[in-house]
């Protein structure tokens, strides 16, 4: 394949290519090893981490505020920070994985780290020193977040690679996987919010650590456990390497073009046809980058080719893909910050309301989240097996909807949410002003907590449409090289978002203290709440539009087999 206006293609074959990737052996692929008897065991192990993640995460603003005494908009800041943190980490921890351990490892290594933190909180909340307690918490709270950095972004990634893309049969299992991949993260987590923030509230904060330790440590054995069943990749190579070669080899040649070069361009070697991983066919966007494939009087003098001079067509192609995620991540920040309130706001609104249940029961103000859990672990089946089919009798499409289409209903459904959350907590004000209770913070408003039940329930439905196809969309769109960073691209939407969100909180605590009643304030019923979700309903508004322009313009993976047999059928 040429650039426009150059030679036809050259294939060379003297060319050394010692510094490639070392890519998975086709007998390893062919192998009878994978497949879903592989991939439960990694979903089991999934369920188990999301259930200690959760378990933490889910009540972190209680601890914060009742036992540790931070005021809330320093306690939600905090928590946004946290999972900021966490959810940044897997960038660094993919990069490990692709570059040097593998992903096999790099879960087994991390989940060791993972295990002695939750050991470190435990011990922290039942054994140290009160003065002492807050140092040591965050300590432990950070290095849990260094086992996340090398679990979160290899585990589903390694879950997926146990499916063989070149069978039919599995390739399409692939596709309902991460369905049923992010019920199994539901379950997990929404066991976590109904058994162990009951026990934190109910019983203490150290048997409820205590279960989720437990828990990491049975999702060790269940990893260990399937190690024979499992396809394993070795590590492929520095994937920032890959984009920097095509960038320098590029602009050294942004003044040449094919004709003038007369040497054609660099398209693929006799290394090319018994590499495993599919080649990707030429895209008329981001045309100047195909400098990096022009074959110059220099290039062809070379005995050996000079990877940070001469990039092949796929290299090129492949740092394409990854710009072209680019826009599409920058406009799933704010849904992320929409989805950080299930933890912060939501929260410490259930706490102001009615919340017994009979004469005996109090249901923990974090345990509303478990409407989220069961709205997705009905929806998800009810979108596998009912929605997509019937989709693809109308698009023809066999996922029924595209990828991009999942993700803009669910950043619609954000919206949504926020409009609905923004009504209940204007009706829980008004009942706070009728009641004369806006200097009491500490009363029970009379308002039972079912209010909040529909809120919860569509953040619940916009996470099955644009959580869901966040990860298929990484997963599918990135090079396979570099997958793992896929993941992380994934999940660092919501670490940026959360960050997004506490600057977003320090913003209108700025602005809005100018004009004498802050939004945002230790006691919600003199609060805003209310406003302040109406202004992020407004801003995820604006970014939707944004998104509708760039995913329409959007050009997915195209690989070369693919681009032959449509050829074909027009000949």
């Amino acid at each position: 394949m040429a650039t426009s206006g150059a030679a036809p293609p050259l294939r060379i074959q003297n060319y050394h290519e010692d510094g490639e990737q070392n890519l998975i052996s086709q007998e390893e692929l062919s192998s009878s090893r994978g497949g879903w008897g592989a991939a439960i065991f990694i979903i089991l192990v999934e369920v188990a981490e999301r259930f200690a993640y959760y378990g933490m995460a889910g009540n972190l603003i209680t601890y914060l505020t009742n036992e540790l005494h931070e005021p809330i908009p320093m306690a939600a800041k905090n928590v946004n920070t946290w999972v900021g943190v966490s959810s940044l980490l897997p960038l660094l921890g993919a990069f490990i994985a692709d570059a040097f351990l593998g992903r096999f490892s790099t879960i087994f290594v991390s989940s060791i780290i993972y295990l002695l933190a939750m050991v470190l909180l435990t011990i922290t909340v039942s054994v140290i020193p009160l003065h002492y307690q807050k140092a040591m918490f965050f300590v432990a709270l950070y290095m849990l977040s260094v086992g996340l950095a090398g679990h979160k972004p290899c585990v589903q990634t390694f879950a997926a690679d146990q499916f063989r893309e070149d069978s039919p049969e599995e390739k399409k299992a692939k596709s309902s996987f991460f369905n049923w991949w992010y019920l199994g993260i539901t379950v997990g987590a929404s066991a976590a919010i109904l058994v162990v923030i009951y026990v934190q509230d109910n019983v203490g904060w150290a048997a409820g650590f205590g279960i989720l330790t437990g828990a990491m440590a049975v999702a060790l054995a269940v990893f260990l456990f399937g190690y024979k069943k499992y396809r394993k990749q070795g590590p492929l190579g520095s994937p920032f390497t890959t984009v920097a070669q095509v960038f320098v080899a590029a602009v050294r040649k942004r003044h040449i073009n094919g004709t003038s070069a007369g040497f054609g361009v660099y398209s693929r070697d006799d290394k090319d046809q018994h590499e495993t991983r599919r080649l990707l066919a030429q895209t008329s966007q981001l045309r100047c980058l195909d400098k990096a494939i022009i074959i110059d009087h220099l290039d062809a003098s070379s005995k050996n080719r000079n990877p940070w001079r001469l990039c092949s067509l796929n290299q090129v192609e492949e740092v394409k893909l990854v710009l072209r995620l680019i826009p599409v991540w920058m406009c799933c920040l704010l849904f992320a910050v929409v989805q950080s309130f299930v933890q912060t706001f939501f929260t410490k609104q259930g706490s102001t309301m009615v919340r017994s249940i009979g004469p005996n029961f109090k249901l923990p103000q974090a345990s509303l989240q478990i409407f989220l859990g069961l709205t997705i672990a009905v929806a998800i089946p009810i979108y596998d097996r009912v929605f997509v089919p019937t989709a693809r009798k109308f698009t023809g499409h066999s996922s029924g909807i595209t990828i991009l289409q999942r993700i803009g209903i669910g950043l619609f459904l954000s919206i949504i949410s926020m409009m609905v959350a923004a009504l209940v907590e204007a009706k829980r004000v008004g009942i706070v002003i009728d009641h004369n209770l806006l200097d009491n913070p500490k009363a029970i408003v009379p308002m039972r907590v079912w209010w909040l039940i529909p809120q919860y329930m569509v953040c619940g439905l916009s996470d099955v449409f644009a959580f869901v196809g966040l990860q298929e969309f990484f997963y599918g769109q990135t090079p396979e090289a570099m997958r793992s960073m896929g993941a992380a691209a994934y999940l660092s939407v919501v670490g940026v978002g959360n960050f997004i969100c506490s600057a977003i909180i320090t913003s209108v605590q700025a602005i809005s203290s100018k004009s004498g009643e802050k939004w945002l304030t230790d006691n919600l019923n003199r609060a805003h709440l209310d406003y302040f979700y109406w202004l992020i309903a407004a801003l995820s508004t604006l970014n939707l539009c944004v998104y509708v322009w760039i995913a329409k313009g959007f050009v997915y993976k195209k690989l070369e087999a693919e681009e032959t047999g449509k050829e074909k059928e027009l000949a």
